[in-house]
């Protein structure tokens, strides 16, 4: 029985939503709204187990889409044999399968690249925790929804409970299996429907036996195992409660947004300290519900003390997994320096205000000597932050369960560090040796001197280990060379035992003393490293003039600190990825494109393509992507530790703001020149101008003047072509001065109320020599409302538009004007056309360049003209608050020029 479970459950019309909502909320929400706008949405069919029924009621809905009308197209759909979910195919549009070959065999996976291309609607993509193929793109199939849902495409999908992250050692621990294939509850938490198929374990049983979930043997052997009924029972509590919390969090979404009361007086933030041990996985998934369930923020630390850095390999390896484990559950984690684990705890916990401090429960043996003299962790964190709850959960592991376990492999010992503990015996001789000789000027006491200088020297060389054994060796040998009897480990005087004593624990303590200082010394390397590579970059990027020496500076940078062969690939003017000079790495332009995109790294180490050899890091400024970074790592592990990952990200969002800096300072200045070449320009033009006018009138005049006493003949003629082209002149002069002052804004505007008949009457009447050779057709009706212009700029537009028609016409071509009232965008408005019915627009310039100064249709044209008309028509239609674009004539051939002029509010009259 389908439950839809979507992201507004309340009805909207409560009255206690009435109530004044935080401006916070709001303002977070349309952020939200701002983010969402254009993504797909996730529909996600959730269920117990295998064979409830997720897939059939998919295509079930898929079905009831297809008969209202909408394109619903399967991406990949399971049907695993069964008769009643093949024939729901039925009538549906498959897209077809992609053919992987991977060890000699031919896999066939979902087609990202083709569903992407084709954009359905809907897209149908079963088995959401699905792991793909070796070199797909991406290795989970959740990651493809999640591309298919940036690219605005709607996808239905299907999810067992098992396969939730945080739901995964819960499960394992009832069913007794480890369910390998994982989805993060993010995924689950972000659908924007949820719709729970369920039906009773009795049921399912029967279904099973009847063949309808798997085929007859495999049924067997599943109801043996998986499929029994206690399982069933248990998967179904956690499928139903898994839901009910996700209604739960829509519930308190609801009371947030429309301030219904207040949930909690403060938010909580819980803080998670792991140490490597087998239950730290099951510990962060068991905080991971509980911070779900409190709806609070959550830290996952690891404190890098020095006792845990002799820890074997696997138990590090295997803090990283749970440190990449926390990330994708939703956590922020970090690697804590510190000699002490507690204090470090208590100072991250009041740095960041953490409410809850959560720890795994780790009894100690009972035979331990430290018990009756040391406190327990959660002791000491209490006793130096009172104010803090500290929590000391069960990491549910069964009994006899090892870390290995979690890794999947069998733990091997650690070799001992045989160097230093041979170079510390070493050491101890040659003191022996040394003290023997120095016995004849000193005293035994002295000599004691001698054997603490080793012991603090191989601590500090060796570390912690080899640092002991030098302090028990070193008394061993001052009693056995230089306490009487010599040769022997017998004592005669009882002090020298206190002696001993006390050089034993004086040595100990020396030594554990310098362990921690190089402990300390080589976190705080690290940290300096970190701090001055990203200062040394900084520094060198402030310098940086042009994007070459951004480049050169990013890769010498980069490769140094992270041991690796970078590459920089940045966008061209056709947005091609072009790499840069010094790059020294191969790189996948597909793999940075896509990086650049969608804004995530990609390749090694990664959720995408990590197949690749090298990992592409985009470069995201504030404005845009600038590029992408890539290295090819001599130990990809380096990156595994979240603050070399961090650094990485530093160190690209750097080199991000130099590009961009650099980008804008160079538009600056082409902005700088371009303003001044502007207005050099216009100063000559204005002067050239005038110097033009006054002849040109004389001209006019005289031809005028001549023809009126010039009979009709050859002389009557050439007068004519005399004041046409004079006028012709006069025309460009006028464009010259108007466009001047326009740009300089010289020019006010002498609005008055017109009717546009009037307008388009006058300019008629002022061109109709120049279109004696061409039937003008106009439709403007008289009942257009009254609009505000300044009549003869108006004119001078349409003056313009109608000679510009005629130039590039032939002799006999239509020229039509026409008028009508539209609404456009909640507003009225007057658009006023003028087509022609000529060759049409220029193929290799888009229609809006035409309007920009100096532009001419064809550079090889024969037409006069400087390009002046169109750019002076759209400032003057801008001035009044218009706006004007060309068009294609439809039906062709021919150009339309259409204003768009706003209705203002109109005018009382009598």
């Amino acid at each position: 029985m389908p439950i839809s479970s979507s992201s507004d459950p309340v009805p909207r019309g409560d009255p206690a939503a009435m109530a004044r909502p935080d401006p916070d909320a709001l303002v977070a929400r349309l952020r939200q709204a701002r983010e969402q706008a254009g993504r797909g949405r996730l529909r996600i069919y959730f269920g117990s187990n295998a064979g409830v029924g997720k897939t059939y009621a998919m295509l079930a809905a898929a079905q009831r889409e297809r008969h209202a009308g909408r394109q619903v197209l399967v991406g990949l759909v399971e049907t695993h044999g069964r008769k009643e979910t093949a024939q729901q195919l039925h009538g549906l549009e498959q897209l077809p399968l992609r053919d992987l070959a991977y060890q000699g065999r031919t896999l066939r996976e979902f087609d990202i690249d083709a569903a992407l291309q084709r954009r359905p609607p809907v897209l149908l993509l079963d088995e959401l925790a699905h792991s793909n193929a070796p070199g797909s793109r991406h290795p989970k199939r959740w990651q493809d929804v999640d591309e298919l849902l940036d690219a605005g495409i709607d996808v239905w999908t299907t999810l067992n409970v098992q396969h939730l992250e945080s739901l995964n050692d819960v499960v394992g621990g009832i069913v007794g299996v480890t369910v390998r294939e994982t989805v993060p509850d993010q995924v689950f938490d972000d659908a924007d429907e949820v719709i729970i198929v369920d039906i009773s374990p009795d049921e399912l049983l029967r279904r099973l036996k009847d063949g309808k979930v798997y085929m007859l043997e495999q049924a067997e052997r599943a109801s043996r195992n998986f499929f029994r009924r206690g399982n069933l029972l248990a998967l179904r509590e956690l499928a139903l409660r898994r839901t009910a919390d996700r209604v739960d969090e829509d519930m308190r979404d609801y009371r947030r947004e429309r301030a219904i009361g207040t949930v909690w007086p403060a938010r909580e933030r819980l803080l998670v300290a792991v140490a490597g041990n087998p239950g730290d996985a099951a510990l962060v998934r068991q905080v991971a519900r509980m911070a779900r369930r409190l709806d609070a923020d959550w830290m996952v630390v690891y404190v890098d003390a020095p006792e845990r850095q002799h820890r074997p390999r696997s138990a590090q390896a295997a803090v990283l997994r749970t440190l990449a484990l926390a990330a994708r559950l939703g956590a922020e984690t970090a690697t804590l320096p510190g000699t002490d684990v507690a204090q470090a705890l208590v100072a991250f916990a009041r740095e960041r205000n953490a409410s809850r401090l959560v720890l795994a429960q780790s009894p100690r043996p009972a035979w331990s000597p430290w018990r009756w003299w040391t406190r327990s962790m959660p002791d000491r964190i209490a006793r130096l932050h009172p104010d803090i709850d500290v929590l000391v959960l069960s990491g549910g592991l069964r009994p006899g369960q090892a870390a290995a376990q979690e890794a999947g492999v069998p733990e091997r010992p650690r070799p001992l560090a045989w160097k230093g503990y041979a170079g510390v015996t070493l050491a101890c001789l040659a003191a022996t040796l040394l003290a023997e000789q120095l016995l004849r000027i000193f005293d035994p006491a002295n000599v004691v001197m001698l054997f603490l200088l080793i012991v603090v020297l191989s601590s500090l060389r060796w570390g912690r280990g080899p640092g002991a054994w030098a302090a028990l060796l070193s008394v061993l040998c001052f009693d056995y060379f230089f306490v009487p009897p010599r040769g022997s480990f017998h004592v005669n005087d009882t002090q020298y035992l206190f002696t001993f004593v006390l050089m034993l624990g004086v040595a100990l303590v020396c030594g554990q003393l310098m362990a921690r200082l190089r402990h300390e010394a080589r976190v705080a390397a690290e940290r300096e490293r970190r701090a001055g590579a990203l200062a040394r970059l900084a520094r060198d990027l402030s310098g940086a003039l042009t994007q070459e020496q951004v480049a050169e500076i990013a890769l010498r940078t980069v490769s140094g600190v992270f041991e690796a062969q970078a590459g920089l690939l940045l966008p061209d003017e056709d947005e091609r990825l072009v790499a840069v000079a010094g790059s020294a790495c191969a790189m996948d332009e597909s793999i940075a494109r896509w990086s650049m995109d969608h804004g995530q790294p990609a390749g090694q180490g990664t959720d995408t393509l990590p197949a690749a050899p090298a990992r592409y890091v985009p470069l995201a400024a504030p404005v845009r992507m600038r590029g992408v970074l890539v290295l090819q790592l001599r130990r990809p592990r380096n990156l595994d530790v979240p603050e070399e990952q961090r650094l990485l990200e530093a160190c690209a969002s750097q080199v991000a703001l130099a590009l961009e800096r650099q980008h804008f300072v160079a538009v600056a200045q082409q902005t700088q020149v371009a303003m001044e070449g502007e207005r050099m320009r216009n100063t000559l033009l204005s002067a050239v101008s005038h110097d033009l006018r006054t002849p040109l009138t004389t001209i006019l005049g005289a031809a005028e003047a001549a023809q009126r006493r010039v009979p009709p003949g050859d002389a009557a003629d050439m007068l004519e072509q005399v004041r046409s082209q004079a006028q012709a002149m006069q025309r460009l002069v006028e464009n010259l001065l108007d466009m001047a002052r326009l740009q300089q804004g010289g020019v006010h505007l002498q609005r008055e109320w017109l009717p546009l008949d009037e307008v388009v009457g006058s300019a008629l009447r002022q061109m109709r020599a120049r279109l004696q050779q061409h039937p003008v057709s106009t439709d403007v009706p008289a009942d257009l409302p009254l609009l505000q212009l300044d009549a003869l700029l108006m004119e001078r537009v349409l003056v313009n538009l109608l000679d510009n028609a005629a130039k590039y016409t032939p002799a006999g071509t239509p020229l039509a004007v026409r008028a009508r009232l539209v609404q456009e965008d909640m507003r009225e408005e007057v658009q006023l056309d003028v087509q022609d019915a000529g060759p049409g627009l220029p193929g290799h310039l888009p229609p809006q360049a035409l309007f920009e100064p100096f532009t001419r249709g064809s550079p090889e044209s024969t037409v006069s003209g400087i390009g002046l008309g169109l750019s002076l028509v759209r400032s003057i239609v801008d001035a009044h608050g218009g706006r004007i674009e060309a068009l294609p004539a439809l039906p062709g051939p021919g150009t339309l020029v259409r204003m768009h002029l706003p209705v203002p509010e109109q005018p009382a009259l009598d």
